[in-house]
């Protein structure tokens, strides 16, 4: 099943053209912007895609709408906003070849998901109340019914990032003590480091075995004595372990745990809820693996592999979510309607079996390299660039040192600086990256929809 996507906003302008008045510029493209975000709605719940000429009009029509006795400030406030878009949350075509690019934005949303978040923001919705008894409800039902069904836990909890979900899960330990392996006291991005959130969280770090060895056994001696009550298994983020290195069996782990009466909380960082083994990466360890081998709860990302909005994800014992779901702090971290709505429109793809085509993350990760070598040589004969074999990284702290075979454009000659600055600060801002003093732009981070926009940034580019 393949995405239909709507035409792109310099397309819509250029049905537009001199139409628009004289209008500021950055009110029209600010109204372009909404009605493609409208259209991707259309789009997704089934309705007929309409063509550049045809949005076209539909901007026509909403810039004829803010004509009147408020159309100055109307315009004013639109193109204020645009402002501030192109200051900070500017649209770019990623061309890095990073899937997961933190400073980009991470995982763009399925088209099913920003619908759901469009209507969520819009409309009011059953949040907290239940159809059946006119009474106050679950706020996360919605997407724990997909989690637990994901996954096969008892119960789940949502958060306003996995951060939040690990130093909240850790707190069952109370005053006692959390075990954690010394290779997977890391620090993950933003400063965020595993020994601080333990600390915050009002639990003793215990740290156990070697930086590149730690079995079992260094956990039984720390759990046997009553030192850790909790035992936290960390995923190792932006770095891997390589040589004379060792990690005990989560199965195993668990079990020692259990034997002791202390409970086992598994941090998968990215939260695969496909086998990354199957598109040719090592494997990544999935939520229902993790708990079917004794984990007592699993916390992961609802963005980076799971393709949807930031959020943290709690899943696993019931009684333990209960406890949770209590916490004063849960109330905090929680996200609001809107992400809740995107993350359960997301989930419910992988429930459907059409997550590798629906969700932008999968859809770039299966792509085959073939199909990226046929875009690259037709971009390189519309741009005067040159074809180029290249490597792609999925980023955001998933698969550390993994790669899968990419190709792109390289665009050669003196300055490659300045013109990797001019393709970010074009009208189309293009971000790419430097390879043996050529611009480089990977085409398996580039949806084939914005083929056509990335050759006139690229020509723009060189022009300038």
């Amino acid at each position: 099943m393949l995405s239909v996507r709507p035409p792109s906003v310099d397309s819509i302008l250029r049905a537009v053209g001199d139409r628009a008045g004289g209008r500021d510029r950055a009110a029209v493209v600010a109204v372009a912007r909404s009605v493609v975000a409208g259209e991707r709605g259309r789009i997704s719940s089934g309705s007929r895609p309409r063509s550049a000429a045809e949005l076209g009009e539909a901007v026509l029509a909403t810039l004829s709408d803010l004509d009147g006795p408020q159309a100055a400030l109307a315009a004013g406030h639109t193109a204020a906003a645009a402002k501030s878009a192109d200051a900070g949350l500017t649209p770019v075509i990623n061309a890095t070849g990073v899937l997961l690019h933190t400073n980009l934005g991470r995982a763009a949303w399925p088209a099913a998901a920003i619908e759901a978040a469009r209507l969520a923001a819009s409309e009011p919705s059953m949040l907290e109340l239940d159809p059946e008894t006119g009474r106050r409800g679950r706020r996360f039902s919605a997407v724990e019914d997909e989690v637990m069904a994901l996954t096969g836990a008892e119960a789940a909890l949502v958060t306003n990032n996995n951060a939040a979900a690990v130093a909240l899960a850790v707190a069952l330990a109370g005053r006692g003590g959390v075990a954690v392996s010394r290779g997977e006291a890391v620090e993950i991005g933003g400063g965020v480091r595993i020994p601080e959130i333990v600390r915050r969280a009002g639990a003793k770090l215990v740290e156990v075995g070697t930086t590149n060895r730690t079995r079992v056994a260094d956990f039984e001696a720390v759990l046997a004595d009553g030192t850790a009550r909790v035992v936290l298994r960390v995923h190792p983020s932006n770095f891997a372990q390589t040589g004379f290195v060792e990690s005990p069996d989560p199965a195993e782990l668990a079990a020692a745990a259990h034997r002791h009466g202390a409970i086992v909380i598994d941090d998968l960082g990215s939260g695969a809820l496909l086998d990354t083994a199957r598109f040719g990466l090592a494997h990544e360890p999935m939520p229902s693996e993790r708990l079917q081998a004794g984990a007592d709860l699993v916390t992961f990302s609802g963005d980076k592999l799971v393709g949807g909005p930031q959020a943290g994800i709690i899943a696993g014992r019931a009684g333990l979510v209960d406890k949770l779901r209590r916490d004063p702090l849960a109330r905090a971290m929680r996200p609001d309607k809107v992400i809740l709505a995107a993350l359960a429109a997301t989930l419910r793809l992988y429930r459907a079996g059409v997550a590798q085509a629906e969700v932008p993350i999968w859809r770039h990760v299966c792509t085959p390299a073939a199909a990226l070598a046929e875009r690259a040589n037709r971009l390189a004969k519309a741009t005067g660039g040159r074809s180029t074999r290249l490597d792609s990284t999925v980023g955001g702290g998933s698969l550390p040192g993994q790669t899968l075979p990419s190709w792109g454009i390289a665009l050669d000659g003196s300055g490659a600086q300045r013109l990797l600055a001019r393709l970010r600060t074009g009208r189309t801002a293009v971000v790419g990256r430097i390879v043996d003093d050529a611009v480089v732009l990977d085409l398996r981070t580039v949806e084939p929809a914005d083929d056509d926009r990335l050759a006139e940034a690229i020509r723009a580019a060189l022009a300038g």
